[in-house]
């Protein structure tokens, strides 16, 4: 069944980040008219929204782009740091919303990162308990029942921060297109572009949340699913 989950998931998530990487390729070839940079676009929306203290910069690789609370910087791969298209406006915006939500507390924002360090914990957590439970069956010398509630419980808060990043990569995107549109970044048609470049962005949360609420419900019937 576990097998079932991760194949049906990988192949949808193979899907998406095919589509995803297809609509960046092909709305990076359309030309902003406002002729502005995503390392450009990132600044002037920080500046508009009295950002000052967040560094903008150009990271290695594609599809990198990220916003780092920790040292508060906007990192946007080459594509989108230079690029000039509806594109690298889509993401450069995207990222700064996250700057954004960090500079007004929004609470999402800051419940994922106070969930970053516990789920680090649990992922190592859940590594030690599956490894060697596959070595001997169960060479932790744990009982089956505590074993089940390590597993399910570490795979819960696991779920939790894939869900909580949902509305958190929404809520990035929706200020991200609002600020473009209303600042005249972006015509009508590229709008258009920026808006479904994101939504496909978004969809590989999406896929990455489904596929781990279905490992938690297996491993919910696998330890308990059996009992009176």
């Amino acid at each position: 069944m576990i097998i079932l989950i991760v194949v049906v998931f990988a192949i949808l998530g193979f899907v998406v980040s095919s589509r995803l990487k297809s609509k960046f390729k092909k709305y990076s070839q359309t030309a902003l008219e406002a002729n502005l940079s995503g390392a450009e676009i990132a600044k002037l929306m920080l500046a508009d929204h009295n950002i000052h203290d967040v560094q903008v910069l150009s990271v290695e690789g594609q599809l990198t782009d990220h916003y780092n609370p920790m040292n508060r910087t906007v990192n946007l791969s080459p594509d989108v740091y230079y690029g000039r298209n509806a594109a690298a406006a889509a993401v450069a915006a995207h990222e700064c919303g996250h700057a954004v939500q960090h500079a007004k507390n929004y609470a999402w924002l800051n419940l994922r990162s106070t969930l970053v360090p516990i789920q680090n914990i649990s992922g190592k957590i859940l590594n030690v308990v599956l490894i060697a439970s596959l070595f001997g069956g169960f060479a932790l010398g744990l009982p089956v029942p505590l074993i089940g509630y390590i597993v399910v419980g570490s795979y819960s808060v696991m779920t939790l921060f894939t869900l909580v990043t949902l509305p958190v990569e929404f809520d990035a995107s929706n200020r991200a297109l609002t600020w473009v549109q209303n600042r005249n970044i972006v015509t009508a048609s590229e709008y258009a572009m920026s808006k479904d470049a994101l939504k496909w962005a978004a969809m590989t949360y999406v896929v990455a949340a489904l596929a781990s609420l279905a490992t938690l419900a297996y491993y919910i019937f696998v330890f308990f699913g059996n009992r009176d």
